[in-house]
């Protein structure tokens, strides 16, 4: 082979191998990052990522919210209309947080049953459904008819 057709195909792979390590590195760090989103039913069906941090999503059940009289702390319930999870929070929620509106809450699950929410947002106006909640819904139901 060619002495300069050597150095440059030696040039070319150390340089593909170094834009590979670097790739690596990018998709290892957004993994660490990467916050999945959840509805309640699949944390019944077991599919919630245990000791990572998520979003839950769904609509605050109606008649579920309790709030400490001395502290910060909310306990509410998250539904997709088949399930059902409690949240604890503890901190200010969003002024449009309300029973019966769509939530997503970002924190880790207790347990199997109990998720600790880290941060709560709420819908903004009356006809805005998050998409994530909306497909989560939608996709109960229809695992819910699939199985009737």
């Amino acid at each position: 082979m060619n002495p300069v057709r050597r150095r440059r195909l030696v040039a070319l792979s150390i340089g593909l191998l170094g834009l590979g390590i670097a790739a690596g590195f990018v998709v290892y760090a957004l993994r660490e990052n990467l916050q999945h989103f959840v509805s309640p039913s699949d944390i019944a069906a077991g599919k919630a990522p245990q000791g990572h941090r998520f979003r839950l999503g769904g609509v605050v059940l109606e008649g579920s919210v309790q709030r400490s009289p001395t502290s910060l702390e909310v306990e509410f319930i998250v539904t997709d209309r088949f399930k059902q999870i409690p949240v604890h929070f503890s901190g200010i929620l969003p002024d449009l947080f309300r029973e019966g509106q769509s939530v997503v809450a970002t924190g880790t699950l207790e347990g199997e049953r109990r998720f600790l929410a880290e941060e709560v947002l709420a819908k903004h106006d009356e006809n805005y459904m998050p998409a994530e909640v909306a497909d989560a819904i939608a996709k109960a139901k229809a695992q819910k008819d699939a199985a009737r």
